[in-house]
């Protein structure tokens, strides 16, 4: 599981002309599921460990504006929106192969896991993009702050 993480003053998803995920301050990640995710992924150390980087890594600024607080102690909200193209692979060309991505059957429920865990995190902060929709999503980013996480890593 890969989540290209970024610090937001507001973010909003759409899906043919109808808002269906809206965030205020808070964070987007872009979350996109290799073929090595299985549907076993959210009971293994590795989900854990990244969902936690989540929601607690200090990157909201304290009252001397240094990055020391975490999602979770500034209060503010997330926005989760699938993203199978972060494992697009540019190796044989021009042309992205997405051959490294889950398949939908596989990413759809892991995405709809990781939303319903992030709300029984963040009760009432959590909104979502639609799987498998094209999307347009809009954000403030600010900043910029953004991060990679990685789950078969140390990202």
């Amino acid at each position: 599981m890969r989540m290209l993480v970024q610090r937001v003053r507001e973010a909003r998803v759409t899906v043919g002309g109808r808002a269906t995920g809206a965030i205020g301050v808070g964070l987007v990640a872009l979350v996109g599921f290799s073929r090595q995710d299985g549907p076993d992924l959210p009971r293994t150390p590795a989900w854990e460990r990244t969902l936690e980087r989540l929601i607690e890594m200090r990157i909201f600024p304290d009252p001397e504006d240094r990055m020391r607080l975490s999602l979770r102690e500034w209060g503010g909200e997330l926005l989760l929106v699938p993203q199978f193209t972060l494992y697009a692979d540019l190796g044989k060309g021009r042309r992205p192969s997405f051959h490294l991505a889950a398949e939908p059957a596989v990413a759809a429920p892991l995405f709809e896991q990781l939303v319903d865990e992030m709300g029984r995190r963040l009760p009432g902060k959590v909104a979502q993009g639609e799987f498998g929709a094209s999307m347009h999503v809009s954000l403030v980013n600010w900043g910029p702050v953004t991060i990679m996480l990685d789950s078969a890593g140390e990202g």
